[in-house]
């Protein structure tokens, strides 16, 4: 048979069956199911084995114990809370907790760390060599050390009766920080819900006012667009509401304070502990993603005789976030899994609670995949929602 004549009928079928096995496509999906298998059946054998190694030291298994009653009692609780409630309310005690210190947290690193970091770049130089000797301080001590450290200092604060005073908004004492707090009103849930509202719709604002400038060659600031949405539908409610602007302010009185809402000492320390920590890596964060930004921009716009704030605004910053926010959001995470650490103040965050937990039902493997779970969901969250602002802050190749 020549080279030119067609394949038979018995070659033809051969040859497209080898085509597959030997295609990339094909050996990625097979390496993945039999990756997927081996996954399950390792998983199945570990869960069976744990299974009955437990069934022999009659210890129970399962998930019933969240329906049973705990029988202790929390210090510290953002929800309503007694020692008659399940197991389940007060591991649901604890992720409260342990969001609301993670969440603070946050907001706290990021606004110390990009001052300081923006402090980095200065051409002070004092206050460049000051922000540098606070990242390599705060770097380079252990995060559980300085929320110890945190703890002692709030311990041997002044009693209430001399506590320090925060010009009149509140008071710092060793029974933690007493700060002035709104009283609670109707309005308060519905201007929430406007503030959700209107940062969606922010969101959207921002990609139209961006679509207009790119049509039109025009600019309008989409910064000022979104502050009006999202700060704007809260107060309107509040106007409507009759404007509330009632406030517990506390005041001393005899040995503690009356009014107002107290942090506990251990939520301050590790509060201070797990921020400073976080900060002084995102202070480098954004020394980092500033330098990134071409020197030639910055000194053609010194030249023209723009101001320093508006080069940082409006030149700086939307290119150097680029740069910043994907490793920020690694120190989001890192801070976050950091407050698990809050058994060592004391404070009833998830995991001194699940240890509770463990300890008094003795189903130490549910109560750590709990927890494992817990902090799982937490990081992907907190990922997703990095990765969602990079997309709009990521500035749009032609």
């Amino acid at each position: 048979m020549s080279s030119l004549d067609p394949p038979t009928g018995s070659s033809l079928p051969r040859s497209s069956i080898s085509g597959i096995l030997y295609s990339a496509a094909f050996r990625s999906i097979a390496y993945q199911v039999a990756m997927a298998i081996f996954v399950l059946l390792a998983g199945y054998y570990l869960y069976s084995n744990v299974t009955e190694n437990l069934r022999a030291q009659n210890i129970a298994t399962g998930f019933r114990f969240l329906s049973e009653v705990s029988q202790f009692e929390i210090g510290e609780a953002l929800i309503d809370y007694s020692s008659r409630d399940t197991y389940f309310r007060a591991l649901l005690v604890g992720l409260f907790n342990t969001l609301a210190v993670s969440a603070v947290g946050i907001v706290v690193a990021t606004v110390i760390g990009f001052s300081v970091g923006i402090a980095r770049t200065s051409d002070n130089w004092l206050l460049s060599k000051l922000a540098r000797f606070y990242v390599e301080i705060v770097r380079n001590i252990p995060v559980i050390l300085q929320v110890i450290f945190w703890s002692v200092v709030i311990r041997n604060l002044p009693a209430p009766r001399g506590a320090f005073e925060l010009w009149g908004a509140g008071f710092l004492s060793n029974r933690g920080l007493t700060i002035a707090m709104p009283l609670g009103h109707p309005s308060h849930f519905w201007m929430l819900i406007g503030l959700v509202a209107g940062v969606v719709l922010s969101i959207g604002a921002a990609r139209l006012v961006r679509r207009w400038n790119e049509q039109t060659g025009k600019h309008v600031d989409s910064l000022w667009v979104s502050l009006a949405l999202i700060l704007g539908l809260p107060l309107l409610i509040w106007l409507a509401s009759g404007a509330p602007l009632d406030m517990s302010v506390p005041a001393r009185t005899g040995f503690s304070f009356s009014g107002g809402s107290t942090l506990s000492p251990e939520f301050v320390a590790l509060l201070m502990g797990i921020s400073i920590y976080a900060s002084g890596f995102i202070a480098e964060i954004v020394r980092s993603g500033i330098q990134a930004t071409p020197r030639g921009q910055i000194e053609a716009a010194k030249t023209i005789g723009l101001k320093p704030w508006f080069i940082t605004r409006y030149i700086v910053m939307p290119q150097a976030l680029r740069v910043i926010v994907p490793p920020l959001t690694s120190q989001y995470v890192s801070l976050s899994k950091n407050s698990s650490i809050a058994v060592v103040v004391g404070y009833p965050d998830l995991v001194n609670i699940g240890n509770t937990v463990m300890n008094q039902t003795g189903q130490a493997v549910e109560a750590v995949a709990i927890m494992m779970i817990v902090y799982l969901t937490i990081s992907v969250c907190t990922s997703l929602l990095m990765n969602f602002y990079n997309r709009l802050v990521a500035i749009k190749e032609r």
